[in-house]
């Protein structure tokens, strides 16, 4: 009989070391270096211009590296779903932005919201951070899907250079 229960997530960082050996495809490198068995969809072309666009963030602003790149793992099996974090630190608002992806193979499972839950935990605990943002396409219904029930309101719309127009929604921290 399947778990009825949702599952859980935790976080492990990529650091720009681990990123940069997911962009030469060198998966076996990058599993070393996270003690985590990344699946073959981190050196896929679907997600490393993900790793590029991090690892010029973190150049830019070291202190990004503890915000915006880990895997998420499921626990308790250690079965890695996909990656999870926030666009940056938070600004000078105290406002994050939640970033997360799901492996293909792994998606329709409940590990976006369980991603979620993670990263709304990890922001109630973090003393700089007041309020956390979504930000998500009209057209992507599972993503609009996923935050339901978190608590969030939404705010607005933004165009975005990469995405187009996305909705935006907001939710205190604590």
């Amino acid at each position: 009989m399947p778990s009825t229960l949702a599952p859980s997530v935790r976080f492990v960082p990529l650091s720009p070391v681990v990123l940069q050996a997911l962009l030469d495809g060198e998966l076996a490198a990058a599993r070393v270096a996270t003690g985590v068995q990344l699946t073959d969809w981190f050196i896929s072309d679907d997600i490393t211009w993900l790793w590029r666009m991090r690892l010029d963030q973190i150049a830019a602003d070291p202190g990004a590296a503890d915000w915006v790149a880990c895997a998420a793992v499921t626990v308790p099996e250690g079965t890695v779903v996909g990656v999870g974090g926030f666009h940056g630190p938070p600004d000078s608002a105290g406002m994050v932005e939640l970033s997360y992806g799901v492996d293909p193979a792994c998606r329709r499972r409940g590990y976006a919201r369980a991603m979620v839950r993670e990263l709304l935990r990890r922001a109630a605990t973090e003393p700089d951070v007041s309020t956390v943002r979504a930000s998500i396409s009209p057209e992507n219904a599972a993503s609009l899907a996923t935050i339901v029930g978190f608590g969030f309101d939404h705010v607005g719309e933004q165009w975005d250079e990469e995405d187009g127009t996305e909705l935006l929604f907001e939710r205190p921290a604590s």
